[in-house]
């Protein structure tokens, strides 16, 4: 059932997460598959880049993108105070990667432009925001930058897709017109897990002119 408001859903992913997080790494593993083939096949970034997770968790992708670019400036973002705790486990918070508990898109935030923008299973969970979030996901994106999205997509199984919902993610396929509204998709790829049960999206994007929203 769909949240009437923003602020509802994040006290109910806020809720959620404050249990989850201690057993997230130990449990997600078997199916947010890949985190780690997107973060691969992130292209060439400039020197001293600016990279922005959103909704980073427990830290897993901010300590990858770490080693990937030791150079960069990383900012992971997350309502779960309980997540972002975590988080500040796996990464060297304060020296390359600043870590900030709270919603993106607030008006509190202010950011520079990103050269990438990370969203690991996180979209599928904004329900009615995932529109205004990838508004602002184009704005806060440089001009040369990559937006990159791993996350849940779509299922054939009712079922399953009900239950994903009390879980808090949308598998209604509407993730790629939402990217194709204000991203050029580089790489686009929906992968089937255990065998179709539920698909998959690889996206790597570059924002569209602004003439052409």
């Amino acid at each position: 059932m769909e949240l009437n408001t923003k602020e509802e859903r994040n006290k109910k992913l806020e809720n959620y997460y404050r249990v989850h997080s201690i057993i997230y790494d130990w449990t997600r593993w078997s199916f947010l598959f890949g985190r780690e083939e997107l973060l691969n096949r992130i292209p060439d970034l400039p020197a001293n880049p600016r990279i922005l997770e959103i909704g980073c968790g427990t830290g897993k992708n901010l300590a990858h993108l770490e080693f990937l670019f030791p150079d960069a400036q990383i900012y992971g973002i997350d309502l779960s105070e309980d997540m972002i705790e975590q988080a500040s486990k796996k990464v060297s918070n304060g020296q390359q990667v600043q870590l900030i508990n709270g919603a993106y898109g607030d008006s509190e935030f202010q950011f520079e432009p990103f050269n990438l923008i990370l969203l690991s299973y996180s979209l599928s969970m904004l329900g009615r925001q995932a529109e205004p979030i990838m508004e602002q996901v184009y704005s806060d994106l440089a001009n040369d930058g990559y937006i990159a999205i791993v996350d849940f997509y779509t299922t054939p199984f009712n079922w399953f897709q009900r239950w994903m919902e009390i879980n808090h993610v949308d598998m209604d396929g509407h993730l790629l017109s939402l990217l194709d509204t204000y991203f050029m998709p580089m790489i686009q790829h929906r992968k089937k897990a255990y065998l179709g049960l539920w698909d998959y999206l690889l996206y790597i994007g570059r924002r569209k002119p602004s003439a052409l929203l």
